[in-house]
Formats: structure tokens, sequence, C-alpha cells
């Protein structure tokens, strides 16, 4: 026996599935929008405060200068307005750096001073201490400028721009789980009308159609279900029939046979009425008469039921071989009849058992409505369309016009037949296998006067 473990996680329904999956892919779009804006955005503001550095740094070099007490150096004149930024002069000999006064230096790197030395037209970095943007252009021979401008506002703007996004991104989340859950109530709606109809006939046996909205793929779902909820209560119907009908049938020979032995069995009894031998061999006859109309109705009950179920036909048959063993076995039960065959051949798949107990039938009922030195017509012809019939005709008293629609049906026996010996279930088995097979059954009159039934099967000659 395997022992669940106490802790372990159930599964997420359908509607979680499908909430998170929105959740998630437009997670995942809107990071990778969301990333990419950033990092767009982000390159467009260093682009541009590098585009602005380099033009600041030429407007410097190329302005005016003013000379130092010292006249160590010729300052740049924007010196004198550097209010926004860091700028320093770099001295390649004696190595040293000159900026305004009362103010501090640009950091500088060894890149910087290869530009003083000439090695370089400019260099342009990032010094993260100082969270600026430093720039070194050439500026008189062994000299370089150097400015260095703050890098804070345009990171203000791009944290603020990564804010801005992630509300964005976190809403567009939020309303895509809504959306989904939402989609996914809507969508699964008949899903679970399905489940509470499957619990429903699990439950209380309850066929009832589930109401159909739209033409999608779970609108066509709720029809093959519906379709298969009428099939299943089709089948619960021809049961309900076929024992209903079966009881009914069983009920009166088991009644007389019930009264015959007990008559039997009371003769038996000291101080009762003794029987005659010709009256116990009466009620004998009658006793084995009704066990072989027993009989015979089991079987054609059992090969009902056979019928009824699903089969798969696939093997080649030849209904003229069908046909003759049929023919065999007509002609051992029946003496005082003749048989008229003409056959042409035909083959088809089919179940070969099947198709010989359904001509035995038609032949059965053929001589049973006989008159005695009478012919039996028997025919397998083909027709030119795909389909050969059996044709089996009797020169009977033939089928009455009211009782034509109903001689396939199970049980039914008209007022001529009630007093034959038979089941009721032999023509209804002819319409099953005929049916099986995608052939039809049909009965009318023969040109001889009596029933004509006709058998009708597709195959190749």
């Amino acid at each position: 026996m395997i022992v669940e473990p106490q802790g372990r996680l159930q599964r997420a329904s359908l509607r979680a599935r499908v909430t998170w999956l929105a959740a998630f892919c437009v997670a995942g779009a809107v990071a990778l929008v969301s990333l990419g804006a950033y990092m767009v955005v982000r390159k467009s503001t260093y682009d541009a405060l590098d585009d602005g550095l380099r033009q600041r740094a030429a407007t410097v070099a190329n302005g005016t200068k003013v000379t130092t007490p010292d006249e160590v150096a010729n300052y740049p004149a924007a010196f004198l307005a550097a209010g926004d930024v860091k700028m320093g002069v770099l001295l390649a000999d004696p190595g040293k750096i000159i900026y305004p006064k009362d103010s501090t230096p640009p950091p500088s790197v060894q890149e910087a001073w290869d530009v003083a030395d000439g090695d370089r037209d400019e260099f342009i970095w990032t010094d993260h201490k100082t969270e600026t943007r430093v720039i070194a252009v050439a500026y008189q021979p062994g000299q370089a400028i150097i400015i260095a401008q703050s890098m804070v506002p345009q990171r203000t703007t791009l944290a603020k721009l990564s804010v801005v996004l992630l509300l964005i991104g976190g809403a567009g989340v939020l309303l895509a789980a809504i959306a989904g859950t939402a989609v996914a109530r809507t969508s699964l709606r008949p899903v679970q009308r399905l489940t509470e109809a499957t619990e429903r006939v699990t439950n209380t046996g309850d066929l009832t159609p589930i109401p159909v909205a739209g033409d999608d793929e779970l609108a066509r779902l709720t029809h093959s279900f519906n379709a298969m909820l009428g099939a299943v209560a089709e089948s619960q119907e021809r049961q309900r029939r076929l024992v209903a009908d079966a009881g009914h049938e069983l009920r009166t020979p088991l009644t007389s046979m019930r009264t015959n032995l007990e008559l039997l069995l009371a003769s038996e009894r000291p101080d009762s009425p003794t029987l005659s031998p010709e009256d116990k061999s009466e009620i004998q006859a009658d006793v084995r008469a009704q066990i072989d109309e027993l009989t015979t109705l089991i079987g054609d009950l059992v090969e009902l039921a056979r019928e009824d179920a699903p089969q798969v036909i696939h093997e080649p048959v030849d209904l003229v071989e069908v046909v003759e063993r049929s023919m065999d076995r007509a002609r051992r039960r029946a003496s005082n009849v003749t048989f008229d065959v003409q056959l042409q051949p035909w083959t088809l798949l089919g179940d070969s058992s099947a198709l010989e107990r359904a001509v035995l039938n038609l032949l059965d009922n053929a001589v049973k409505f006989s008159p005695s030195g009478s012919a039996v017509r028997l025919t397998l012809r083909q027709m030119g369309d795909g389909s050969a019939t059996v044709e089996v005709a009797d020169a009977g008293p033939g089928i009455a016009d009211a009782d034509l629609p109903h001689v396939f049906e199970r049980f039914y026996r008209s007022s001529e037949a009630r007093t034959l010996p038979g089941s009721g279930l032999g023509l209804a088995i002819v319409k099953q296998v005929a049916q099986r097979h995608g052939g039809t059954a049909t009965a009318g009159r023969a040109p001889e006067g009596g029933a004509l039934f006709t058998l009708r099967l597709p195959g190749r000659p």
C-alpha cells in the first residue's frame, strides 16, 4: 500500500494555472520592455551628458585665456564662471593640476595625464567616488583641460524612471492577473458545467443534456458530451425495454409450466384424483414444448444482447457461403417445403456468424408461414450500386398492412403468429445485423402472395 505524504501540496486548479500563466507572461513582457526602455533612456542620458561635456570642453579650450600672476599657465577665462562643474588644467611638466581658487580639483586618472602628454586626444570616464562624469581634452602642448560634471541629476532622473516603470509593470501584472482570472472563469464555465454534469450522472444517473452556448471548442466539447449522454440514455432505454419485454414474454410460459408441474405433483399425492395416462402424456408434451419455447427465447435474448454490443467488423465474408450454410440448416429443419435458390457472388467485411444467423432467421420465418408443399424463394443478386440484396419470399398469407411497420420490433407478433412457435425476436435480430453491417432490412409483399423480406448489404462482387 502506498501512503501519500501528509505535507504533499495539491496541484493548482486549471483556473489558478491560467491566472498565473497570464501574470507570468505579462510580467515577462513588461520586464523586457521596461529593461529595454530603461537601457535606452540611460544610454541616451549619458550620451547627452558626454556630448555636453565635449561641447563645453571645446568651448573652454577655444575661449579667452587669462594669464596667471606667476605666468605658469594661461587660465581659460571660463574658469571664472565655472559654478556647476569642476575645471582644471593638467600640466604634464611639472606634473600638477591648476584649478580655480576656492574650489576643489577635478579627479584625474593616468589616461588623463596621457592626454596632457599628447598621447591621446581626449579621454572620458566616470569617477564613482565623486559621482561625476569627467573628460580630459588636449589644450596646449603639455597641457590638457579636465572638466568634471556631477551625475546626480541624471541618476535621479533614471531612478525616478525605474520607479515609474516598476509601478506601471506591477499594475500591468496585476491587471493581467485579474484579466486572466476573469477569462479563466468565463472560459472554464463550460468545463465546470461538464464537471458538474459528470458528477450528477455519477451520483444520480440523471442524463439531462447540458445547455450549450457559443460555437468554440468548449461548445463542441459540450455537444460531444451531450451526444455521449444521449447514447448512454438510449442504451439504458433499450436495456429497460429489453428487460421489460423479456419479462413479459417469459412470464407466460413460466406460468403455464408451473401450472402443469403443480398439476402433475398434485396427482401424485395420496387421496388426490389421479390423471389418466392420456392426460399425463398431454401435460408432459406441453411442458416439453414450453421448455423448448423458453430455450429459444433465452437463446434469442442472448443473441440480441450480443448484437446490441458494439463490435469491430473487419473479417472478409463470402456472402454466398453464408447463404449456403444457412440453407443447409434450414433444409434440415423443414422437410415439408422446397427451396428455390439463385445466388450471385458477393463479398463484404463483416461477421459471418451474425450474417448466417440473420439469413437463417429469414428462412425459418418463411418456412413457418409457408403451406406444406410450397416453395421458399431465396435470391442473392447484385444491385449495381455497391450493394447486394438477399430476398426471401414465401407463399404464405403475407403480412397485413397494419403489421408491416412493426415486424422488426422486438417481441412483436402479429395476430396470425401468436399461435405459432417463436419468440418475436428473430426479425429484430435480422434488422440489427443489417444495421451493424451498414445495410438495411425491409419487409413487403412477394409476387407469390406471401411475405417478402429483403436484406440489403454493401460490399463488392
